[in-house]
């Protein structure tokens, strides 16, 4: 894939600029990294507006002005985001409770006494790059299913942080087998589910009230290994997070396997739906979450 010029000197700016900031104390990065959100939003047209267009499908009882500064807020959350990742290298087991406050982690240690792993179900909501390095420090092993990054220096980059931690990385292309493999050592999979990618096996669910393209991965590996699925949301809260284990899912058995898929997969949605709409400038809206559509008749 060709690599439009103006990327490189982005993302070397964001590496210098990055550097910069990832010296300075944690608290004053995330200060200035509000102020980049905001100039940010103010300058980049294209993401701005299918954010403000997105918020306003789903939220159409809130005013055009509410609806422009939860926009604002997400842009802020996510250069937050990144002065959170550049500083990953500092968190370690003595400082974690600074960074995240946990609620909840005893869900997970009910599940892991099963013996068959656990699906780690996350959303593009809040910093849940963070969830991962949490675990990681409590003292489990995990791997993530990650999206190939086709620039290739960024793709390199945020796996060095990953890494750093000992995450594991799985590609989405990546056989189904070595998944199934780690949930048999009763280990830990990171999945991000909440978003419509057409290249991969998905069914239809209600979000916001529209037809939503969703994977079905997550629940058909719950499936096939007879792990059980953990929701968790990290919510940011003043200068740290809030990191919430959510009851697990075990999936409810329907007539036909594709009707289980879909009816747990809308659990999940409902869920995630439910967090959003309590903080909805912690999710990730310029995404098309609705760009592709049921086919009709």
């Amino acid at each position: 894939m060709k690599i439009k010029t103006r990327r490189y000197y982005l993302y070397y700016l964001a590496r210098v600029g990055g550097f910069l900031l990832a010296i300075l104390p944690l608290r004053v990065g995330l200060f200035l990294a509000g102020l980049a959100g905001r100039i940010v939003f103010a300058v980049l047209r294209k993401p701005r507006n299918i954010t403000i267009n997105n918020l306003k499908s789903a939220f159409p009882e809130k005013p055009d002005s509410e609806i422009r500064d939860i926009a604002g807020e997400v842009f802020v959350n996510l250069a937050r985001n990144g002065i959170e990742l550049l500083n990953a290298y500092k968190l370690n087991k003595s400082n974690c409770d600074r960074w995240m406050k946990a609620e909840g982690v005893e869900k997970l240690d009910k599940v892991l006494e099963k013996g068959k792993g656990a699906i780690m179900l996350a959303s593009h909501f809040g910093n849940w790059e963070l969830i991962s390095f949490y675990f990681l420090l409590r003292g489990h092993k995990g791997t993530v299913i990650a999206k190939r990054i086709y620039f290739e220096r960024y793709n390199k980059f945020i796996n060095r942080v990953r890494q750093a931690k000992n995450l594991g990385i799985i590609y989405r292309d990546e056989s189904p087998k070595k998944i199934l493999r780690l949930l048999r050592k009763n280990e830990l999979i990171g999945v991000l589910a909440d978003q419509d990618v057409d290249s991969v096996d998905g069914v239809f669910v209600d979000f916001f009230g529209k037809k939503a393209y969703t994977p079905k991965g997550p629940v058909a590996l719950s499936l096939a290994s007879g792990a059980a699925l953990v929701p968790c949301f990290i919510i940011r809260d003043g200068w740290t997070n809030r990191l919430v284990v959510e009851d697990p899912i075990e999936p409810v058995m329907k007539e036909s396997k594709e009707e289980t898929i879909r009816f747990n997969t809308q659990r999940w949605s409902d869920l995630i739906e439910s967090y959003i709409r309590k903080y909805p400038g912690h999710w990730v809206w310029m995404h098309r979450r609705w760009k592709t559509r049921p086919v009709s008749g």
